[in-house]
């Protein structure tokens, strides 16, 4: 597939879409700060009368989110676009599909994700009936080879994963995500759900009918492969959680790189511009 630089930013193609899809870790943030031309980019979505989703991978329901994106001084009237994985995977928990009693794989903050069920929440694993997880323990964030030690006693449990991301940057810096945990999981022979991107569920939540959808990410393992997988156009932003691999050159390594992922895009930018 041909894709296209908009150099002529999103303004040039807007009218062509119904829907949105746009990350917001990547694309509307860094987890410091906010990007102002993607700030100026859904301000004239909404001047447009578009329809948009703020579509987060964040294993916490939309309120968390919103609480954050306040301490970034986001302005509040987009908190209604918010759709996290966490919002995605809290109806089958509810529902208790995987069992009653759960272990929690993730740091305290995460906790608002099963307030609702927080009794259900147990302190020894083996009692669990299975493992949510959504990210790492605070006193092991940077060693996945504690979690492989951990887990390999476990993998008779299915294992729960929020947040299917691997890495993201916080600024400069990077972090594992609950999907680096599953994938140890994974490795060691377990079974894992996922919920987020790029899997069904959150983008069926957001989309309802025929319309025309453009999804806008950074990472080529959720955002473009999810896009990819529900047939929606995209447009890729390179300077995000694989903006070292674009430092230079950019046109070839797009190539190399679509080709490495077996990914197509439509549009590309270096960062979300209207």
């Amino acid at each position: 597939m041909k894709y296209k630089l908009l150099d002529n930013g999103l303004k040039s193609i807007f009218k062509k879409y119904d829907i949105f899809i746009i990350d917001l870790w990547g694309v509307i943030h860094n987890g410091i700060n906010l990007h102002q031309s993607a700030m100026e980019v859904l301000k004239n979505l909404k001047i447009n009368n578009k329809e948009f989703f703020l579509v987060s991978n964040a294993p916490r329901p939309r309120d968390s989110v919103a609480n954050f994106l306040k301490t970034l001084k986001m302005n509040e009237e987009y908190f209604e676009h918010i759709y996290t994985s966490g919002d995605a995977a809290l109806e089958s928990l509810k529902s208790k599909k995987f069992g009653n009693k759960f272990f929690h794989i993730g740091p305290p903050r995460d906790f608002d994700l099963f307030m609702e069920f927080k009794s259900n929440k147990v302190i020894n694993i083996d009692e669990s009936d299975y493992l949510l997880c959504t990210g790492l323990f605070g006193e092991h964030e940077d060693n996945l080879d504690y979690y492989n030690s951990f887990l390999k006693n476990y993998i008779n449990k299915k294992l729960i994963c929020t947040n299917p991301d691997l890495i993201v940057y916080r600024g400069n810096k990077e972090e594992y995500c609950a999907g680096s945990v599953a994938k140890v999981f994974e490795n060691l022979g377990g079974e894992v759900i996922y919920f987020g991107k790029p899997y069904p569920e959150i983008y069926n939540n957001c989309v309802k009918g025929k319309e025309k959808v453009l999804a806008i990410g950074d990472n080529l393992n959720t955002d473009i492969k999810g896009a990819n997988m529900m047939n929606y156009h995209c447009l890729f932003i390179l300077n995000g959680i694989h903006k070292n691999l674009f430092a230079s050159n950019n046109n070839l390594k797009l190539e190399e790189t679509l080709k490495k992922f077996n990914l197509n895009i439509n549009y590309y930018q270096n960062q979300l511009e209207w």
